[in-house]
């Protein structure tokens, strides 16, 4: 690559990043269904036409801010999952992973509250995707644990995906909870997790 093509591909790649920065700072206080594109473009200080430069529609900026939202938590989940200690210890990992991410991102958790169940198919398809992906790898390390011995790959995933949806609600809650009840929130989905676990301990099939 040349110097000048690189300088090129930077320039286009900061662009792109400063519609997604805009489109996310806008989307505090609306909905993606309604934000235009003009409202985006105003905002990063170019031209309608330079938008479609990056992306197709409103829509496939959207799918650009789940990936950003969620694509580089798979890591982190699995990883929580997979560490070394009991059910309590992964549990207190989990809370406390979601409470940082949340307190990192709170812009891009709060997107995907509001998108999971929004106007936009495109976003929400994208969502559930994403969901279902850390769903397959939380039930690819239960499938590792010893406790996990003598269950079926559906039992493992149907527990993988309450784990996941409690982590979801509890980014949730705690994004929407004053700093002085974040304490109180994470004790509460530790214990509901740890209810999970419980119910797994004894799970019949």
């Amino acid at each position: 690559m040349s110097h000048s093509s690189g300088v090129r591909q930077a320039q286009k790649q900061r662009t792109r990043q400063a519609f997604l920065d805009a489109a996310l700072e806008l989307l505090e206080e609306q909905s993606l269904s309604s934000l235009g594109l003009r409202e985006v473009t105003r905002a990063v200080g170019v031209a309608p036409t330079a938008f479609y430069r990056h992306f197709p529609s409103i829509a496939d900026l959207g799918v650009a801010l789940v990936e950003e939202a969620l694509g580089g938590l798979h890591p982190m989940i699995s990883g929580t999952v997979s560490e070394a200690g009991d059910s309590g210890e992964r549990v207190e990992r989990a809370v406390a992973l979601i409470a940082r991410h949340v307190r990192a991102y709170p812009a891009h958790v709060r997107f995907v509250a509001r998108e999971r169940n929004g106007g936009v198919q495109a976003v929400r398809a994208a969502i559930a995707e994403q969901m279902d992906r850390f769903t397959e790898e939380v039930r690819a390390e239960l499938s590792r644990q010893p406790e996990s011995a003598g269950w079926s790959d559906d039992d493992l995933l149907m527990l993988a995906g309450l784990y996941v949806d409690q982590m979801l609600m509890t980014a949730s809650t705690f994004l929407e909870a004053r700093p002085e009840e974040w304490e109180g929130v994470g004790r509460v989905a530790e214990r509901r997790m740890r209810l999970i676990s419980i119910g797994r301990h004894h799970w019949l099939g």
